[in-house]
């Protein structure tokens, strides 16, 4: 029988992929010249960053939904700042391919995620070079150049940036586990954009003041309030509806409400954009891929349930329940366990700080469908202007 918070569950889901492929077929469209003709991804992404930046201010400091951690100097100089470089330069490089490729080869090349954080984990020691993970990195790599092989209108400038924005983001990931769990630090969504939006947006500043700034001053670009207001609008709340999703249902489900929503992007982008056109050759490649993505996340599935005495469904369902704190107990009581256990730095957890599953793409900053594949407490989040 299908109760109420199974149909609850499926709603989440529903509105997760609906917003996640709204949000990326929204920002093509208005990046592209064929369309809205804005062509400035590093302002549509300093959009973004401003507005959840606004947002998270409003519900820690005058809603006071959530309390800040403690957030000391040497913390945020040395875990937030670099996390904060990394994430900036995912979103220009993965949305300036945008610019030159489609929406549908973007979410192929997608598909390499798992490889760049694995990759970037050997190199870092978090993880070890397995031959089995290794094996399956190889497998998704040979899909990737199959499906490259088989696009029309391949672009290696696009593909250039959008391969920077992927191993960019690996970099964030891991940096996040090593540096911040190092500390004792854990975030939830809201406390996530509230210390690394702001940051992100002063380092995407630099590159916009040089590269967009004079162009926009002499194209003489007209700013439309409403199309920029939803669009950021649309990117907090799939951020939110990722955030309901995680803390509903277990990583499984999550990766594959990710793949299903990758392959409903791919058939929507070329109706959405009919210049866009998918050969058989891209589809075969694309699942030669996908086949390794999702026997790597099998894997590591399986090692984290290996590795944890708790089943993952009552550790979601644990972590879901404390992180639904009543208000006063957020204020007094977490602080000061956290300053004894971790030498005063704030711990807070998230529906999604038991089972990191991966990065959505559009949402950085929260643990999404594909990349993560560590069982890490900490949460980061925010749009990702495709």
């Amino acid at each position: 029988m299908i109760t109420k918070q199974i149909m609850l569950t499926y709603l989440y889901l529903l509105i997760y992929i609906c917003l996640s492929s709204g949000v990326i077929l929204y920002n093509k469209w208005v990046l592209s010249p064929k369309y809205f003709n804005f062509p400035f991804p590093i302002t549509l992404t300093m959009i973004h960053m401003g507005f959840s930046a606004l947002v998270a201010l409003v519900l820690v400091r005058v809603l006071k939904i959530v309390a800040p951690v403690r957030m000391t100097f040497q913390i945020y100089a040395t875990c937030v700042i670099p996390i904060s470089a990394f994430f900036a330069s995912s979103l220009w490089f993965g949305n300036t391919a945008y610019l030159h490729i489609s929406v549908a080869f973007i979410q192929m090349l997608k598909a390499l995620m798992p490889v760049a954080t694995f990759l970037v984990a050997v190199i870092c020691g978090t993880d070890k070079l397995r031959c089995d993970l290794f094996l399956n990195m190889l497998l998704v790599s040979v899909g990737v150049v199959i499906s490259s092989y088989g696009e029309i209108h391949f672009n290696v400038m696009g593909t250039f940036y959008q391969v920077v924005g992927i191993f960019a983001e690996a970099l964030r990931l891991v940096l996040t586990q090593v540096l911040l769990q190092k500390k004792g630090l854990t975030l939830n969504p809201i406390t996530s954009l509230y210390y690394i939006a702001p940051c992100s947006f002063l380092f995407l500043f630099v590159p916009w003041y040089l590269l967009e700034k004079p162009a926009m001053e002499v194209l003489q670009i007209q700013f439309n309030f409403w199309i920029f207001f939803t669009n950021a609008l649309c990117a907090l709340a799939l951020n939110f509806s990722i955030f309901l999703v995680i803390g509903r249902t277990g990583a499984v489900t999550i990766r594959v409400a990710g793949v299903l929503k990758d392959w409903i992007l791919i058939a929507l982008s070329t109706i959405v954009f009919p210049e866009s056109t998918i050969t058989g050759l891209n589809i075969i490649g694309y699942a030669v891929a996908l086949s390794g993505v999702l026997m790597y996340n099998y894997l590591k599935v399986r090692d984290v349930r290996a590795t944890n005495p708790i089943p993952t469904e009552l550790l979601l369902e644990r972590v879901t329940k404390d992180w639904k704190l009543d208000k006063k107990m957020s204020d007094i009581c977490i602080e000061d366990e956290s300053s004894k256990n971790s030498g005063g730095v704030g711990n807070m957890t998230g529906p999604a700080s038991a089972l990191e599953t991966a990065v959505d793409e559009e949402a950085p900053l929260l643990p999404g469908s594909r990349a993560m594949p560590y069982p890490t407490r900490t949460q980061l989040s925010s749009s990702h202007s495709p």
